[in-house]
């Protein structure tokens, strides 16, 4: 990020006044295509599509010179199962029957990684029909089970995603990360876990077709509201026939349409957060998968899991006053539903904001020392630390928040509030 970027975006974010940033102007008639990697910089990406929130294509000039586009992929454009047996065979790999729902999702199980290639080969043969079912494999963390060589012959992350601090957080607990591998037969769906659904945290997410063509369907944040049906649920598939009941769903409109996009082999998308989305395997398809969050929706992951406390405060609001602990208990079912809390929320500000406010500190004094390390200019840093003290602001006053137990928090969030915004002021002369 350069001064220039950096001061667009903090003049962006005054602007809009403590409202969370969605994307929710005028609906987009279609999704923007970026062509050419030399003509696309980091700040058009910031100022076009990161800050407003909207999703876009890259063409598959940004990803030529990846590894596993060469090695994954026969010459017919096929995925190469003879080669990933052979590097991948022994993997332990998590697979969905998208055909079998439970609730709003698709039950899965392990299997090693050459048993479902099996599977895929016999589908293909069996005319794309198996008694198995349609097995897709979702959700494979190759990248935390890979060593690091292994990684760079396989992609390269773009520039325009490479503030990622969900996966930065998960890389330094070392125990988890979101960073996936989709692969499968025509007519699955990545998503079949909950088909029509926004991404974890309201992260942003990145995918790349390494072969095989998918078709997207996106809905601006807030057009998701007329999809509910008489009960509030949002639907499991928006191209069932079931939406034309408009008893069963009274608040669809002819404006309900999503927009549609075409992934190409190579091609690179941008899901923006909050944007529901289902998608859709058109052919044979090979995906490389990102969740991220970073300062741009970092306020809209805050308003997310305060949207999620709420929703189990009033599940359980009738054993308020007669279930000790209850606003504990609040908390221990939201980690259990959202897979985090507002103490594993304030943990993930700190890691991030003490290695923000490291690159600021030997910045100020001329020495760049970890900030090639991470990735990171002196700009990028101290963007982060403005959005970082914007937020966590709200999170100190929230009553909530104010509830949890922080007597072992070191520091204590007023105190890493306190140096969040003294760096803020120092970074102005930057």
């Amino acid at each position: 990020m350069d001064r220039e970027t950096r001061t667009f975006a903090e003049r962006y974010y005054r602007g809009l006044r403590d409202r969370v940033p969605s994307g929710g102007g005028p609906r987009p008639s279609s999704v923007n295509f970026i062509q050419a990697p030399d003509a696309f910089s980091y700040a058009d990406f910031v100022k076009g599509f990161l800050l407003p929130n909207l999703p876009c294509v890259f063409s598959s000039a940004f990803t030529e010179g990846w590894g596993s586009r060469r090695r994954w992929v026969t010459s017919e454009g096929k995925p190469d199962f003879e080669y990933l047996l052979q590097k991948y065979g022994d993997a332990v790999v998590p697979v969905a029957n998208c055909g079998v729902r439970e609730y709003n999702s698709n039950p899965k199980e392990h299997m090693p990684f050459r048993d479902y290639i099996s599977y895929w080969k016999e589908y293909i043969q069996g005319g794309y029909s198996s008694p198995r079912g349609c097995l897709y494999l979702k959700d494979w963390h190759l990248c935390r089970d890979s060593l690091v060589d292994d990684l760079e012959d396989i992609f390269t992350l773009p520039v325009y995603f490479s503030s990622d601090w969900l996966n930065e957080f998960w890389d330094v607990l070392n125990v988890d990360d979101y960073r996936f591998v989709y692969a499968g037969p025509k007519g699955t769906c990545p998503c079949c876990r909950s088909p029509f659904h926004a991404d974890i945290f309201r992260s942003f997410s990145w995918s790349v077709n390494i072969c095989g063509k998918k078709k997207w369907l996106f809905f601006p944040p807030g057009q998701e509201e007329a999809l509910r049906d008489c009960r509030g649920n949002l639907p499991y598939d928006v191209t069932s026939t079931e939406l034309l009941d408009t008893h069963l769903y009274p608040r669809i409109q002819q404006d309900s349409l999503p927009i549609e996009v075409i992934q190409e082999p190579g091609e690179m998308v941008f899901v923006p957060s909050g944007w529901h989305h289902q998608v859709y395997n058109l052919e044979d398809t090979i995906s490389i998968n990102h969740n991220w969050v970073n300062g741009c929706n970092l306020a809209n992951m805050w308003h997310f899991l305060q949207q999620e406390l709420q929703a189990v405060q009033h599940e359980v609001g009738e054993w308020k006053d007669s279930m000790p602990d209850w606003h504990h208990h609040c908390q221990v079912i939201m980690k259990s539903c959202t897979g985090i809390n507002y103490e594993e929320f304030y943990h993930f500000l700190k890691v991030i904001a003490e290695k923000r406010l490291l690159v600021l500190r030997q910045g100020l004094k001329g020495d760049s020392g970890d900030n090639k390390s991470l990735g990171l200019g002196l700009q990028q840093a101290a963007f982060d630390v403005g959005r970082l003290a914007d937020v966590l602001a709200s999170v100190v006053v929230n009553p909530d928040f104010q509830r949890v137990d922080t007597s072992v928090f070191s520091p204590q969030p007023e105190e890493l509030l306190q140096q969040l915004e003294d760096s803020v002021t120092a970074a102005e002369a930057l």
